[in-house]
């Protein structure tokens, strides 16, 4: 679940930076076993039974529907009878689950939401390799996409070629050439090949710049300028500790294999000196380029990252050894023929790694700093080359995931179009698979839910009257989108084959049409910098398992992959309804008062709507769950603590959505990714998740008999929402 947002792309390396990116559900994974207070007082009857608990409450009534059979099967087959609930309740709730279930090869972690991915995606297999009729254009291009994909034969035919052509347009790869310095170097400006590769590639590398909604008008788009990602997913990786040498080890072994490769292919001799020495130069400039980078746990407070400049104010700020940021950004925005102002503004978010940036670009060669440019490339599109150069990063992929297997071909092809092609695929998805009168169950489901959140604000003794009134008018103007967009339906609607327009792809060339997407996607984001911002845009799929929140529009978006069981069911009992999606919503609903969201208004403007008196009060109840959440060592991550800064935010909105309704989080992490999640997800692992939110829940003291002191009982509880 979670709570920021931007364009989503499918990318093989670590995505865009700085990108205000959808906050999802549950960070790529989990089982989500949810029930509301019905459920658990079920569970906690019989576990009464068990212990000759009287029960002051009889059960009146008994489901036997279908339905209800099926949930009633599930939960008790995901429990573990043994556990005492007091104890470790996730072991209770999630045992049996734990213990049926194993990783599979091909995964880093394993949850329901992996297996309702997996049940999605068979689906769309289905949908995208149906050619019994013509169908729109759009739909047309998506399945020829696909089938571009699957067509492996053509790809292991065409080998690197397709690679090696297009090094040529971005300037040529130092590494892979012969006399590089002589040829191109010499012409050779930082500026325009960050703009090639912002606007070609969607490669955003060395400096982050975007166009999102100005956190400050929301009505209006804005040009950001950001940190970078890296090549590998943390910052930390770069750091010495004995696993993160290990991942770095992996990574420049596999820089240099693919260099390798591409010497070869392009008869070049192989020169192993000179493409270890180029390729242990890239990997330090990025090692430095992650020392200047600032961690994320210091980037939560939106207000104290944002600073508008002009241009002049940019340029006489971050000089940079003469870059010339009006050259730079001019050059990406010419590729959709839009001219800067002359009193053009831009957002700042990351002052610190600018001003460490300067002296970076001063010691690194030119040759060294193209060389990272293309690699950073080169990761990008491994995915869509022939198996050999997928096989040069089985180490690496190991050491960062755990994982030795590749997903099945069709699953990854499938993944990709519903990537690049969300509503085009959510329109097929949809058709299939969405029951349409789900939409208005779910909005009555986020009323019922947003009255309870708006009620539970009496109960709140450190937030003064004003800023309570302040809250409850935000959460009522939580819009919500449920399901899909209407028009990917209508068949007299243009808008959807509209929007694929510019692509036009080819069976034979994979390769190529991937770069279609990269390039339509940078360009159809750059574009909006010129036009008003659309409150009914949908920026994520359809056929998505997961939810977010939008600080930027106050709005919380449930895509239709997710309401299906567990999490949602006509047939299925309303209390599990609202223990599943219920939670959700709450969840959602909440991280519009997070530490991040509360920067925010009803409008989506950032603005401080708070009182001193409640500003320095939820500040002091974030302190309690920093400090309880940061206690959880993780025995599976080399017992690290996990960081109760960065998964502050989504604390919050696990204990405010569990006032709603309870829930359980099962899953398995392999070891290597374990490390991995601690040091970038913005959750807390699963287990403490589950035991955080309710160990702070009295409620679940009370449905289990847990004496004070029992560790589903502290003496200390924390509460912010």
């Amino acid at each position: 679940m979670g709570k920021s947002e931007g364009p989503v792309g499918m990318v093989e390396s670590s995505g865009c930076a700085g990108q205000k990116r959808p906050g999802f559900l549950e960070g790529g994974l989990l089982l989500l076993l949810l029930l509301v207070t019905a459920a658990l007082v079920a569970l906690g009857v019989l576990y009464a039974d068990r212990r000759g608990i009287p029960e002051a409450q009889e059960v009146s009534e008994v489901c036997t529907t279908p339905g209800c059979v099926t949930a009633a099967a599930r939960i008790l087959q995901n429990m573990d009878p043994t556990t005492e609930p007091c104890d470790d309740f996730y072991q209770f709730a999630c045992g049996g689950w734990l213990r049926r279930h194993v990783i599979p090869e091909t995964n880093s972690r394993y949850s329901i939401f992996d297996v309702l991915r997996d049940e999605l995606e068979v689906i769309l297999k289905a949908v995208l390799e149906n050619s019994t009729a013509k169908d729109r254009p759009a739909v047309e291009k998506a399945r020829t996409l696909y089938r571009s994909c699957m067509n492996q034969s053509v790809i292991e035919k065409r080998g690197s070629q397709p690679l090696l052509d297009i090094l040529e347009v971005v300037g040529g790869w130092p590494v892979a050439m012969d006399r590089w310095n002589e040829t191109v170097g010499l012409e050779w400006a930082l500026e325009r090949q960050l703009a090639l590769m912002n606007s070609q590639f969607n490669r955003r590398v060395l400096i982050d710049l975007f166009i999102w909604n100005d956190d400050q008008n929301s009505s209006r788009h804005i040009i950001y300028i950001d940190q970078p990602t890296l090549g590998i997913p943390s910052r930390e990786y770069y750091f010495n500790s004995s696993s993160n040498r290990k991942v770095r080890e992996a990574y420049l072994q596999f820089m240099v294999s693919v260099a390798t490769m591409l010497r070869e292919d392009a008869n070049l001799p192989r020169d192993s000196r000179l493409v270890q020495e180029d390729m242990a130069q890239v990997l330090e400039l990025e090692t430095q380029l992650a020392k200047a980078t600032v961690p994320q746990e210091e980037r939560h407070d939106v207000i104290a990252l944002y600073h508008r400049m002009g241009l002049e104010e940019l340029q006489s700020q971050f000089d940079l050894k003469g870059f010339n940021w009006t050259l730079f950004i001019q050059t990406v925005l010419s590729s959709v023929k839009i001219k800067l102002l002359p009193d053009e503004e831009v957002v700042v978010y990351g002052i610190p790694y600018l001003q460490n940036l300067e002296d970076i670009i001063d010691t690194y060669s030119a040759r060294t700093i193209q060389n990272y440019l293309v690699w950073r490339l080169v990761l990008d599109r491994i995915g869509s080359l022939s198996q050999r150069f997928k096989d040069t990063r089985v180490n690496y992929r190991k050491a960062l995931f755990g994982t030795m297997v590749e997903e099945v071909r069709w699953r990854e092809c499938v993944g990709y179009v519903n990537s690049n092609m969300e509503n085009a695929v959510g329109s097929l998805y949809v058709r299939e698979a969405f029951p349409g009168d789900s939409k208005s169950m779910v909005r009555e489901l986020i009323d019922k839910v947003r009255t309870v959140f708006v009620e539970t604000l009496d109960e709140l003794g450190w937030m003064d009257e004003e800023s309570k009134k302040k809250a409850q008018e935000k959460a009522m103007s939580i819009r919500e989108q449920i399901g899909h967009p209407d028009y990917i339906l209508e068949e007299t609607n243009r808008r959807l084959d509209e929007e694929y327009s510019n692509l036009n792809f080819s069976e034979d060339l994979y390769f190529e049409n991937s770069l279609q997407n990269l390039k339509v996607g940078a360009q159809r984001s750059l574009r909006k910098l010129r036009e008003k911002v659309d409150p009914n845009l949908w920026i994520i799929g359809a056929a998505v398992v997961n939810a977010f929140y939008s600080p930027n529009r106050n709005q919380i978006v449930f895509p239709a992959g997710i309401l299906q069981p567990p999490f949602f069911s006509k047939e299925q009992p309303q209390a599990l309804n609202f223990g599943g999606i219920g939670m959700v919503i709450g969840h959602e609903i909440t991280h519009g008062f997070d530490d991040n969201g509360r920067n925010f208004d009803k409008n989506g403007n950032m603005m401080d709507w708070w009182s001193n008196f409640s500003t320095q009060h939820f500040r002091e109840q974030s302190e309690c769950m920093i400090h309880q959440y940061g206690n959880y060592s993780w025995d599976l991550a080399d017992e690290q603590n996990v960081n109760g800064f960065n998964t502050l935010g989504e604390n919050i909105a696990d204990n405010g959505g569990v006032r709603q309704a309870y829930k359980v989080w099962c899953g398995s992490y392999r070891p290597e990714f374990a490390i991995q999640s601690i040091k970038t997800d913005v959750h807390s692992p699963l287990k403490y998740r589950v035991l955080g939110s309710l160990q702070n829940l009295a409620a679940f003291a009370d449905t289990f008999h847990c004496a004070r002191g029992t560790p589903m009982h502290p003496k200390e509880r924390c509460r912010v929402w």
